[in-house]
C-alpha cells in the first residue's frame, strides 16, 4: 500500500531504524536524519590501525527478538550476518585467582553452581524455569504494549500470573531465596547494573535477563555488532527509507498545533509525522518551544538515570592469555560500586568493570596476533569529566586487568582511544551523558516512563531508551515497531 504521506524520524539509532523500516512497510515515505556521519547511534563502529572497534553494545542477548524484527520483513538474521554461540558464555574474576567461566550448556551451569554451593544446582534449575516464565510474559507480551494506558496490562494471563512475575518484589530479595553465596548472587546480579539500578530497587521481574543470558546463550555477531546496524540500514533501504547523515535536527516545526516537519539549520523536512529517537530529554528541551513539551526541567531532574561509562577502546599487539570474548571483573565490591553510582553519585572507589575481546572470537577485528580490548567502567551520569580522571580509571583497570592475566599489556598498546561522559553529551545530546538510558525501576515502569507520544501535539512521537520498554538493544528494536503502530494508527492507515 502506498501512501503520499511523510514521517521523519529523528536519529539512526536501534529504535529509530526498526521505525523506519515498519513504516516503509506500509508504503510510507520515510526519511532519516541522523546527526552524526555514521548511522548506527551508540552502535556505531570505527577502524584504526587495523582494529575494527564496536563502540557501543557488545552483548548479543535475546535472538529471538532480533529474527522476529527482521520476520516481519520476511527475512531471517542468517539473511545479514553470521551468529556464533559463544562458549563459555562470558568470565567472571572474583577475589584473589578464583575466576569462574559461564558455561553455554544450563546443564552444565548447573553443575557448576553445585560445585561452588550445595543445593544450588536444583535451585538454579528452579530460578530459571521461573525467569523463562518471566521471559515469556514479559518479553512476548507485556514490552509490546505501548503503555499509554494501565488499562492494557488488564490482561486475564498477565493477571493470572502477576505473582509469579514478581513486580513488586526486589531483585535482591529474589535471588538470596534461591542462593546465598556471594559468587553466585554476583553472577546473576550483574545485568541488573545495567538495568540502572541496585538489585534491592529493581523489580525482581527482571530475572528475565537471566533466563536470556544464561539459557537462551551469549552470541555475537560475526564482524561484531555494527553488522546489525549494517543489515537494517540495508533492510531500509530496501524499502526505499531515505537517510540523510550529517544532519542534526535544530527545530520541530509546529503550526497550528500540529507539527510540520524538522529543521536542520537552513533545510527543512517536511512532514506529516515526527518521530524523535532523539534523546528524549534533548528533543523537548532544544527542539520544542515550552507550550508543546510533555515534561518540565523539574521531571526530568528527578529521573532515575542508568549508568553512563568511561570506555577505553585499546589496540594490544600481541595476543593475551587468561581472557574470553565476554570477562566481568568483579574481584571488587559491587555493593560499594552500586552505591556510587546510584545513592551517592560520584567516580567508584574502587570499580568493577568489563572487558570484552571480540578478536578472541572473530579474526576480522584485530590483526594476526594481535587483540582488540574494550574496557567498560559503569559511572554514575552527570558527572564531571576530564582527561586527568579517564587516565586514572584506566591505570586502575589496566594494573588489575595485568594482574589478573598475568600479562604485560601497557608496553604492548599500539592503539587507544577513551570515551565517556563528554563524548556521550556531544555525539548523542544524551541527557547527563548517560549510556543505557533511564532506570528500570519499579516507579519508571511501563506508563510510568516518559510516554511515546507527546501529549499535545498528536503527530509527534518517541522512541528509545528514554522512553518504553527500556534500555538495550532488543528494548530498542521493540521501541521502534511500538511507535511505529501508533503512527500508523494516528494517520490513519490500518
Amino acid at each position: 500500500m502506498k501512501t503520499n504521506k511523510k514521517v521523519v524520524v529523528i536519529g539512526s539509532g536501534f529504535s529509530g531504524l526498526a521505525a523506519a523500516c515498519c513504516l516503509a512497510k506500509q508504503g510510507l515515505d520515510v526519511t532519516v536524519i541522523e546527526k552524526n556521519e555514521q548511522i548506527g547511534g551508540r552502535a556505531r563502529a570505527y577502524s584504526s590501525d587495523g582494529f575494527l572497534f564496536d563502540m557501543g553494545p557488545s552483548w548479543y542477548w535475546m535472538p529471538d527478538i532480533f529474527e522476529n524484527f527482521f520476520q516481519l520483513f520476511g527475512k531471517k538474521v542468517s539473511d545479514y550476518y553470521q551468529l556464533k554461540l559463544l562458549s563459555p558464555s562470558f568470565s567472571v574474576f572474583l577475589t584473589g585467582d578464583e575466576k569462574i567461566e559461564i558455561p553455554d550448556s544450563q546443564k552444565q551451569l548447573e553443575e557448576l553452581f553445585e560445585s561452588i554451593e550445595k543445593g544450588s544446582g536444583e535451585n538454579l534449575k528452579k530460578f530459571l524455569a521461573e525467569a523463562k516464565y518471566k521471559y515469556e510474559i514479559g518479553m512476548k507480551e507485556l514490552v509490546y504494549k505501548p503503555a499509554l494506558s494501565w488499562l492494557e496490562f488488564a490482561d486475564l494471563r498477565v493477571l493470572a500470573g502477576i505473582t509469579r512475575l514478581h513486580i513488586l518484589q526486589s531483585f535482591q530479595k529474589y535471588v538470596r531465596k534461591y542462593f546465598t553465596d556471594p559468587r553466585l548472587i554476583s553472577i546473576l546480579e550483574f545485568p541488573v547494573l545495567f538495568l540502572g539500578a541496585q538489585p534491592k530497587d529493581t523489580p525482581a521481574l527482571y530475572s528475565l535477563m537471566n533466563y536470556a543470558g544464561l539459557s537462551l546463550g551469549t552470541w555475537y555477531p560475526m564482524g561484531g555488532m555494527k553488522k546489525i546496524i549494517d543489515a537494517m540500514e540495508n533492510l531500509a533501504l530496501s524499502l526505499n527509507v531515505k537517510i540523510v547523515t550529517n544532519t542534526p535536527a535544530t527545530k520541530i516545526s509546529v503550526i497550528n498545533n500540529k507539527v510540520t516537519g524538522v529543521c536542520s539549520n537552513e533545510i527543512f523536512f517536511e512532514a506529516d509525522a515526527v518521530i524523535a529517537s532523539s534523546d528524549y530529554h534533548f528533543t523537548e528541551e532544544k527542539l520544542l518551544t515550552q507550550e508543546f513539551r510533555n515534561y518540565s526541567a523539574e521531571y526530568w531532574s528527578k529521573r532515575t538515570m542508568a549508568p553512563s561509562s568511561i570506555i577505553f577502546y585499546l589496540g594490544i599487539n600481541k595476543k593475551i592469555k587468561n581472557l574470553q570474548h565476554h570477562n566481568l571483573f568483579f574481584d571488587e565490591s559491587l555493593h560499594q560500586h552500586s552505591v556510587e553510582i546510584y545513592e551517592t553519585p560520584m567516580y567508584p572507589t574502587r570499580p568493577l568493570f568489563y572487558v570484552c575481546c571480540p578478536s578472541k572470537t572473530d579474526d576480522a577485528v584485530a590483526p594476526i596476533g594481535m587483540e582488540n580490548l574494550f574496557i567498560l567502567i559503569p559511572i554514575a551520569a552527570g558527572l564531571k569529566d576530564d582527561d586527568t580522571t579517564r587516565e586514572k580509571y584506566f591505570d586502575i583497570v589496566l594494573s588489575r586487568l595485568e594482574n589478573k592475566t598475568g600479562e604485560n599489556i601497557r608496553e604492548h598498546i599500539i592503539h587507544k582511544r577513551s570515551y565517556a561522559i563528554n563524548d556521550f553529551q556531544s555525539d548523542y545530546n544524551a541527557f547527563k551523558g548517560n549510556a543505557y538510558g533511564l532506570a528500570n525501576t519499579l516507579r519508571q515502569t511501563a506508563v510510568l516512563k516518559p510516554s511515546i507520544r507527546n501529549k499535545k501535539l498528536k503527530n509527534l512521537f518517541y522512541t528509545g531508551q528514554l522512553t518504553v520498554p527500556g534500555p538495550g538493544v532488543p528494548p530498542a528494536l521493540i521501541s521502534g515497531q511500538l511507535v511505529a503502530k501508533e503512527v500508523i494508527k494516528q494517520l490513519n492507515l490500518n
